[in-house]
């Protein structure tokens, strides 16, 4: 069992990263990826949300949707889930960190819709984890959704002070770097 949840855990921050290879959550991960700071920030929000609508998600599928029959809702109960774990992180980092917050801007309720913490949900039902697995797993793709964002912060706060050309500033240079780093992280898939 725990060596199921080391392989799932490294398969999903790593082998198949949620934005470097399911390019999921590209929103949070081009826009937020402007200083390291702030990238840690969405990083930590992202792993508190995805890990318990992974929780709290799995918990109602396999607890009331499927004893109920009504699985077919399940997207929406997600969806809802999401919503209100994302108000919550708001509320927190609104009432005691607030530069976190400011810094976070609009892409903070953008969690709620980010299509990483609703893939994770669904890709949990989907393989038929129970709840354990799908916390880990959840975890697991958050942290890797994390690592992501905070490395590209890193170079794109190295790359201001580099000559570009000027066809290449901006945001084309970041998706040149972010399919760079995405070819990089192919290279953990021999790993499993």
């Amino acid at each position: 069992m725990i060596k199921e949840l080391l392989i799932i855990m490294i398969a999903s921050s790593l082998v198949n990263n949620v934005v470097l290879s399911q390019f999921l959550g590209l929103c949070p991960f081009l826009g937020v990826s402007r200083k390291t700071e702030t990238a840690a920030g969405m990083g930590a929000a992202v792993i508190f949300v995805i890990t318990l609508a992974a929780a709290v998600a799995g918990a109602i599928y396999y607890y009331v949707l499927t004893p109920l029959h009504v699985t077919y809702l399940q997207t929406i109960v997600f969806i809802l889930v999401i919503a209100a774990l994302v108000q919550l992180v708001e509320m927190f980092l609104k009432k005691f960190m607030r530069g976190l917050y400011q810094a976070l801007g609009v892409y903070l309720p953008l969690i709620t819709t980010n299509c990483a913490v609703l893939g994770v949900a669904l890709v949990n039902v989907q393989k038929n984890y129970d709840v354990l697995t799908g916390v880990v797993n959840g975890f697991a793709t958050a942290v890797g959704f994390a690592i992501a964002i905070i490395i590209l912060a890193g170079i794109r706060e190295k790359m201001e002070f580099n000559d570009i050309p000027e066809s290449f500033k901006g945001m084309p240079i970041v998706l040149i770097t972010a399919g760079l780093m995405a070819i990089a992280f192919s290279g953990f898939s021999g790993l499993l």
